[in-house]
C-alpha cells in the first residue's frame, strides 16, 4: 500500500501517512489514538464547564465513563446495522473496529440515552447537563474526524475544488471508488491516485464553527439544554450536506436514501419546532 496523501492546489504532500504504530511488538491504530485524544480533551472540557457553573466536577467524570462505554457500543452497532451485507458471514469482525466502522449518530443517540439515565439516578437537572455535555461533543468530534484521514475513508467523490484531496487507489477501498473517480485518476510518479472531497476535513470546519457558536451562546440561552438544541441542530445542518458528499453513505435498504441526511434532516426541523415551543413556554 502507498502512504501518500496530497492537496495539491495547497501545495501540501504528506509521503507517509502511516496507519498505526508499533510499541513493544504491539500495533496501535492511528484511529484509536485519535478518537482517545479527543474523549481525553471532550472530559477535560466538560469539566471546566461545570466548575465554571457551579457543578461537581466528578459528576462528569462518571458520566464520561458511561457515556464513552456506551457511545461507542451505541456508534458501532449504528453501523453495523445498516451494513449488515459486511458482517452477516462473519459476525466476530463486528468486535474489530481498527479500520473504523462507528457512526457518530449511533454514538450520539446512545450518549443521550445515558445523560437521560444518569440525571434520572443522579437526580440532576437533565436541561443542564446536556448544556454541560454539548460543546464537550462537538469538540471530540471535531478531533475524532482526524481519525477518518489515518484510514483513509469518510471521503467524498471526485473534486478539484481547493480543498480537493489525492488518495493512492492502492489505499482505499474498491467498492468506495465510484466511476467519476475512476474517469479523473491523476497518476504521478507511477502511483495511481483518486481525487476527493476531504469530508472529514469539512465536517471538522463546520463544527468548529458550531463550538464558536456554543461558547459565544452559552451565557445568553433561554432555558437549560439550548445549547445541546443547538449543538445537534447544527451539527445535523452541516451533516445533511456533507453527507451527500460521501461515498460510503450508510442506506436504508435499497431505497437509496441515506439513513444519515434523514436523520439530520429530521433532527433539525424537531431542534426548531422544541426550540420555539420551550421559548414559548418559557415566556
Amino acid at each position: 500500500m502507498d502512504y501518500n496523501i496530497n492537496f495539491p492546489h495547497l501545495g501540501i504532500y504528506l509521503d507517509h501517512v502511516g496507519k498505526s504504530i508499533h510499541i513493544g511488538g504491539i500495533e496501535i491504530a492511528f484511529y484509536g489514538i485519535v478518537i482517545a485524544f479527543g474523549m481525553m480533551l471532550a472530559i477535560l472540557l466538560a469539566m471546566h464547564e461545570a466548575k465554571r457553573t457551579g457543578q461537581k466536577e466528578e459528576d462528569y467524570m462518571d458520566l464520561a465513563i458511561f457515556g464513552i462505554v456506551f457511545g461507542v457500543i451505541g456508534a458501532r452497532l449504528y453501523y453495523v446495522a445498516f451494513r449488515w451485507d459486511l458482517y452477516k458471514d462473519h459476525p466476530l469482525s463486528i468486535l474489530n473496529t481498527r479500520e473504523g466502522g462507528l457512526a457518530i449518530y449511533g454514538g450520539i443517540i446512545a450518549a443521550v440515552i445515558t445523560v437521560v439515565v444518569f440525571s434520572k439516578v443522579k437526580k440532576k437537572n437533565m436541561g443542564q447537563i446536556f448544556d454541560t455535555a454539548a460543546m464537550s461533543l462537538v469538540l471530540g468530534q471535531i478531533i475524532g474526524r482526524w481519525g477518518n484521514f489515518f484510514n483513509r475513508e469518510a471521503f467524498g467523490d471526485y473534486t478539484d475544488n481547493l480543498f480537493a484531496m489525492q488518495l493512492p487507489v492502492s489505499a482505499v477501498r474498491t467498492d468506495e471508488i465510484t466511476t467519476k473517480m475512476w474517469e479523473n485518476i491523476v497518476t504521478n510518479h507511477g502511483i495511481s491516485y483518486i481525487q476527493v472531497h476531504p469530508t472529514f476535513l469539512y465536517e471538522g470546519l463546520w463544527n468548529l464553527c458550531v463550538l464558536a457558536v456554543l461558547f459565544w451562546y452559552r451565557d445568553k440561552k433561554k432555558f437549560q439544554g439550548e445549547l445541546f438544541l443547538l449543538y445537534i441542530g447544527g451539527y445535523g445542518l452541516g451533516r445533511f450536506w456533507i453527507e451527500g458528499l460521501r461515498t460510503d453513505q450508510l442506506l436504508i435498504g435499497n431505497t437509496g436514501i441515506a439513513v444519515s441526511r434523514l436523520l439530520s434532516l429530521v433532527i433539525v426541523i424537531g431542534v426548531v419546532v422544541l426550540d420555539l415551543y420551550k421559548r414559548k413556554k418559557t415566556k
